[in-house]
């Protein structure tokens, strides 16, 4: 692959002497305007399991928010059209409730095509649309419309060999035969808080699992969970609109109280026999993955304790109806979960993935639960496993042993060995294999260059470009370049000796003492410093920046991408340490000549609005201006699965919960504040802004606010997104001197 100096050659990179006549001022407007400046952003890059073409979702120049079902020929080398979802459906998309919370816990966006899965043989796909289900065979060039009823079928899946479809309806589990059209119903008691093969809302929010159920590889069984929601809470919210309050009804367990009863089962397709598992004597535990092994009668389950400080995989066999265990982890703070349990072919191994050494590797252990060997090593993490030639013995996975800031492409031997790097570019690699593992769709970026989409061999020789997405004169970006910022991206070593990774944009001109915005997250689980690019909020801090703010960034302690001992210290102190380090942050922003150290604002969302009240409440002398969005103000008010894991049960670490809340600290505001919240937010509930609004008006201290009827945590619109972006611009401009 080509380095960072070919990207400089292409002018992938700005290069501000070329400014021509035709450049214009970025504008809050034209970012969320068609078309989009990334250019020809892809989404959902496959390689069809036949490893004849790629195919991908993109938006219509006409509305970057309408997706569309694309293919590249691999053979003829030409990009087309597949399936154009006007064509299917042209009118306004109505939801079901489950299917907005489902879209909402999985961050998918747009409308059309959001997504679709390829059959087994690589000759058909399936995709949802409109609350339907639709099936295309390459061949017949056409897309059949498989479900037609006024129910909304929610979770809909090819069975492995591509001869069924199945999807949940109103709680109960159906099954398509796609040729005859015949359809079974396997469950039968789905109805008020029983649910089956549907993932509770922890489960989907928190765990990563947004299934109920699975299908065995020879399509003779699936196994299901059902959910019985009458132990969780009750709550009424209000879903406030803009012309009317709707009072939603909602189960949600907070912090401390009790969560769903979940079961699992095996039904057997042809006779729907249930074998029902005993998941052992404590029914307060997660189910937190289900997998089949190649074998289709072995079925493991990996089961999660309350407090999140054990994980086992336990193995089924349906046959004898004999259960074993085999792994099981445990750990002094939490454990966290991930996707990479792979069952190999020779159905004798399995690989998994742990961080019991302290950082994410990857272990070859036997179908018994034995040990074989670790495979990777070091004091950087594994992403996640992309795929696995077991033809060759390697296993290619995505990791940071280079940068943290950076993810690429590996590969190791099943024997193990030294780990070799296969991607070259300085950047940003997300990879998508053919199941041979013989061809990868690599989707590059960097902080400064738009998503690039190629096709390489598994060696990482280039075979051609999908979309090369130049930024060339007819590229939407090109008007804007003259006044584009590459940020500094680099860190500094705290006093107890721990590097803090930070981005930092500094205007072309230097004038005296600039005022700063630091956008910040700050909690587990996600990362803000990397090199790639950062899509719509990237494009509002290069606006910022052209206004002549300095933008920083810092990942503290408990933030992801460096390990789990990097963060452990976030463990019933929610709000300490990642304040504490982005003061250093800020100290080191004081020390640039610059920089105006009275002028210093903070940002940031959910999380990050949370860090945004810390900051403004207990870190007053270090920050004039603050914004907060959607944020967590009470940590006993949030779910049970995320506090839990990093706090403790609120009735035994109590004083943990009262020093990680904002309430204690609110009457030291000293700066200008401005919080902003979706009215219709079922994940970080309204309440939490709503009872800051009144603990501070009680404290007869003034703040600005701005709600957003409807809307839920995302807060997603594009005119919405425009009224956001220059509310926090205008706060901004208003209280750090920038008018």
């Amino acid at each position: 692959m080509k380095n960072i100096a070919s990207l400089l050659i292409l002018g992938l990179l700005p290069h501000f002497a070329n400014a021509t006549d035709t450049s214009k001022q970025l504008t809050i407007e034209r970012i969320f305007q068609s078309p989009a400046l990334q250019g020809t952003a892809q989404r959902n890059l496959q390689v069809s399991p036949d490893g004849k073409r790629v195919t991908f979702l993109q938006g219509k120049k006409t509305d970057y928010e309408r997706l569309d079902l694309w293919e590249y020929d691999i053979s003829s080398g030409k990009t087309q059209l597949l399936l154009d979802s006007n064509v299917l459906s042209s009118g306004p998309e109505v939801l079901s409730d489950e299917e907005k919370g489902r879209r909402e816990r999985m961050r998918l966006s747009g409308s059309g095509i959001v997504s679709y899965q390829w059959s087994a043989d690589g000759k058909a796909l399936l995709f949802p649309l409109a609350g339907d289900a639709y099936y295309y065979r390459l061949d017949d060039k056409k897309a059949l419309q498989l479900l037609q009823t006024p129910e909304f079928e929610t979770d809909l899946k090819l069975s492995p060999k591509g001869n069924y479809l199945s999807y949940v309806r109103s709680q109960d589990l159906f099954i398509k035969h796609i040729k005859t059209g015949v359809e079974t119903r396997l469950t039968y008691d789905g109805k008020g808080p029983i649910k089956n093969a549907m993932a509770e809302f922890v489960a989907q929010e928190e765990m990563g699992r947004r299934t109920g159920y699975w299908w065995s590889p020879d399509e003779s069984q699936i196994a299901f969970t059902q959910i019985n929601e009458t132990p969780v809470e009750e709550i009424t919210r209000s879903e406030i609109y803009a012309d009317s309050i709707k009072m939603i009804t909602q189960r949600y367990p907070s912090a401390g109280t009790n969560n769903v009863v979940i079961k699992l089962a095996t039904v057997d397709i042809n006779n729907k026999q249930k074998q029902w598992i005993n998941l052992g004597n404590d029914p307060d535990i997660y189910l937190a993955r289900v997998n089949w092994m190649k074998d289709s009668q072995t079925l493991t389950y990996q089961k999660q304790s309350r407090d999140q400080q054990t994980l086992e995989l336990n193995a089924f066999n349906t046959l004898d109806q004999s259960e074993r265990s085999l792994i099981k982890e445990s750990s002094d703070t939490w454990i966290n979960l991930n996707k990479d349990l792979h069952f190999l072919n020779d159905q004798q191994h399995f690989i998994w993935a742990s961080e019991k050494d302290g950082f994410k590797h990857l272990y070859l252990y036997k179908n018994n639960g034995e040990l074989v060997r670790q495979l990777t090593s070091g004091k950087w993490i594994v992403d996640k496993i992309e795929s696995i030639d077991e033809t060759n013995q390697l296993i290619y996975f995505t990791g940071r042993a280079d940068t943290p800031t950076q993810r690429h492409l590996y590969k190791v031997g099943l024997n193990g060995g030294d780990i070799q790097k296969i991607t070259q570019r300085s950047g940003f690699h997300g990879i998508s294999f053919s199941d041979d593992a013989s061809v990868y769709v690599d989707s590059f970026s960097t902080i400064n260059t738009p998503q690039q989409v190629s096709l390489h061999k598994a060696s990482g020789e280039q075979l051609t470009w999908l979309s090369q997405n130049l930024v060339d004169n007819n590229h939407p970006l090109k008007p804007y370049e003259k006044d584009w910022v590459k940020p500094t991206i680099s860190s500094f070593t705290t006093d107890d000796g721990t590097e803090l990774f930070y981005r930092l944009y500094k205007p072309n001109t230097v004038q005296g003492k600039h005022p700063v915005i630091v956008y910040q997250y700050g909690g587990p689980g996600a990362q803000v410093v990397t090199d790639s690019w950062g899509g719509n909020r990237g494009l509002l801090m290069q606006y910022w920046v052209s206004k002549g703010y300095v933008v920083f960034s810092l990942d503290n302690r408990g933030s992801e991408g460096r390990g789990k001992a990097f963060e452990n210290p976030i463990y019933k102190k929610m709000g300490s340490i990642e304040l504490a380090d982005q003061i250093e942050g800020v100290k080191f922003l004081q020390a640039l000549p610059y920089v105006d150290k009275d002028r210093i604002g903070v940002y940031g969302h959910s999380y990050g609005g949370y860090m945004t009240l810390m900051a403004m409440f207990k870190g007053g002398d270090y920050y004039a201006a603050g914004v907060a969005g959607a944020p967590v103000t009470d940590w006993a008010l949030y779910d049970t699965h995320y506090t839990e894991r990093f706090m403790g049960h609120p009735k035994t670490d109590a004083d943990a919960y009262l020093a990680s809340s904002v309430f204690p600290y609110a009457k030291d505001l000293k700066g200008d504040l401005l919080i902003y919240h979706g009215m219709a937010d079922d994940n970080v509930l309204f309440t939490h802004s709503t009872k800051l609004y009144k603990h501070l008006q009680d404290l007869s201290i003034p703040f600005e606010s701005m709600d957003y009827p409807g809307k839920k945590h995302s807060i997603r619109g594009k005119n919405t997104g425009i009224h956001l972006y220059k509310t926090i611009t205008n706060f901004f401009d208003k209280h750090l001197g920038m008018d």
